[in-house]
């Protein structure tokens, strides 16, 4: 299908209503809150989890709008690009010797090699290898990253059962709607109020989505599944004290994704489960939220499509720092900052952001370190953000010593969680200041194919060389004409 160069979102979410309009469930009445005296928050009146299996069962088999299509084959690219890549940094190194030790009948492949292993063990490895930097997609409401768990999840299903390109993307897009409806349905910051990890929580359900799709699980086998993932879902907070991003890898993605596909090969094997776990006592929502909103994981399916929400870095680190480089080098190339001229930078943030990004200790999720990048080598590249040597460069230390940075209650606005202001104060006394609201990449401000691809090619090329990078990203862009998903394997292997 002809791929436009720059996608209209609002056209996007049209286009979808009305080619959806039979899948889109129908709202649904929930009970009021409990009454006061009961310790169990009251349990909704509708089936949830009917609803949601047998919009799954039929959008497999319902054709996208071609403007979503095309923003998933996007994001199926871009999340290929940050496996490849990935598979080179040590949290990637580390899940493909894991997966090497474990053998297993010979599914699916493990990305950026020569190993051929279970779709479970394969869906673990390449998970931890698309997050193994902070190159994968990001929703910036749920502030999930459903890329790096539902794609590993999908490639590793779609090899295991011969599916077709057209079959993946279709599943894909319905594993970023679990991903991120079911953080809405448990609110995100309570998840991460009770020391949870939201990401890793998401991850789960994404990959599960995916992986019952491609299983083509009836909608019996789809509630068993879905139960089976509930099950499985986990993670703490404690990620943001891993200093390797190794765990952090297996949180936000490589554990999601290995469980989606357990949960539906547990299901294909005949295993039975709890049909309605999403309702009634004891169900998923009120046991990982104190304020769930179970309507949140059906409302507006068909209609809305959490693909189109989630947004593709254009650079290789932590999110909260895309609209700070996006500012300071738009300031850069405007002013002609220099090393030489720059007296201070002051970067005001989310007060949420602060702690994450403020002074990491690893290069890529530093602010003041990648802000001292961009001033000295006036780009970010996916090499520079990630060599640990410049982080103790003297040259570089003394750029980032330049650079304070702020919480600010402003800027935590709902409709642009991400936004960041920069500002400059020159050694002339004079001052710059830009607000970048919605860095690139994002719905408002979304990249084209062509942006897309250059941004993979820059990732996988060092990797897979240029041929094979080519290759792959003429496939993929076509991604809906292949028969089966592994004619893509000998483009990706080692």
């Amino acid at each position: 299908m002809p791929a436009p160069s720059r996608l209209s979102r609002r056209r996007v979410i049209q286009s979808a209503a009305a080619a959806f309009a039979a899948l889109a469930v129908k709202p649904a009445r929930f009970a009021t809150a409990a009454p006061a005296e009961s310790a169990e928050p009251a349990a909704p009146t509708a089936d949830v989890t009917g609803q949601l299996a047998r919009y799954m069962v039929a959008a497999r088999e319902t054709a996208l709008p071609d403007a979503i299509a095309v923003e998933c084959k996007n994001h199926i690219l871009d999340t290929l690009g940050a496996m490849v890549s990935g598979a080179r940094m040590p949290a990637g190194v580390a899940a493909l010797k894991f997966a090497r030790e474990q053998g297993g009948t010979p599914q699916a492949s493990v990305i950026a090699s020569d190993l051929r292993t279970t779709a479970i063990n394969a869906a673990l490895a390449n998970g931890m290898c698309a997050h193994a930097d902070e190159t994968d997609d990001f929703e910036p409401v749920t502030k999930a990253h459903p890329g790096s768990a539902v794609i590993p999840a999908a490639l590793a299903m779609a090899e295991k059962e011969g599916s077709s390109g057209e079959a993946f993307i279709r599943a894909v897009a319905l594993g970023y709607d679990l991903a991120c409806r079911l953080l809405m349905a448990l609110g995100p910051d309570l998840v991460r109020g009770s020391h949870r990890s939201a990401e890793g929580t998401a991850a789960t359900f994404g990959a599960l989505g995916a992986a019952a799709a491609l299983a083509r699980l009836d909608e019996k086998g789809t509630r068993f599944a879905i139960s089976y993932a509930a099950q499985q879902v986990s993670g703490l907070w404690s990620w943001v004290k891993d200093k390797d991003h190794v765990e952090k890898a297996f949180d936000f993605a490589g554990m999601g994704a290995r469980n989606g596909v357990t949960a539906a090969c547990l299901v294909q094997s005949g295993m039975t489960g709890v049909a309605d776990v999403l309702d009634g006592t004891h169900n998923l929502f009120i046991a990982l939220s104190s304020k769930p909103r179970p309507e949140a994981m059906v409302e507006g399916l068909g209609q809305r499509f959490f693909l189109t929400e989630t947004a593709i870095k254009t650079f290789s680190v932590g999110y909260p720092i895309q609209s700070v480089l996006d500012a300071f080098l738009r300031l850069r190339r405007q002013h002609g900052l220099t090393p030489d001229n720059v007296a201070s930078v002051e970067v005001r943030l989310p007060t949420d952001a602060v702690g994450i990004v403020g002074r990491s200790a690893m290069p890529d999720v530093s602010c003041p370190h990648m802000v001292a990048v961009a001033l000295v080598r006036g780009a970010v590249s996916f090499a520079d953000s990630h060599d640990e040597a410049l982080l103790h460069d003297p040259a570089f230390r003394a750029q980032a010593q330049k650079v304070t940075v702020v919480g600010d209650e402003k800027l935590m606005d709902p409709a642009a969680p991400r936004g960041a202001i920069v500002n400059v104060t020159t050694t002339d006394g004079r001052k710059h200041s830009h607000f970048t609201k919605h860095p690139p990449g994002t719905k408002e401000n979304p990249l084209s194919v062509a942006d897309v691809n250059a941004k993979v090619r820059d990732l996988m090329t060092p990797v897979l060389g240029a041929e094979k990078t080519e290759e792959l990203i003429a496939r993929v862009n076509r991604l809906e004409t292949l028969g089966a998903v592994a004619e893509l394997r000998p483009f990706f292997a080692a």
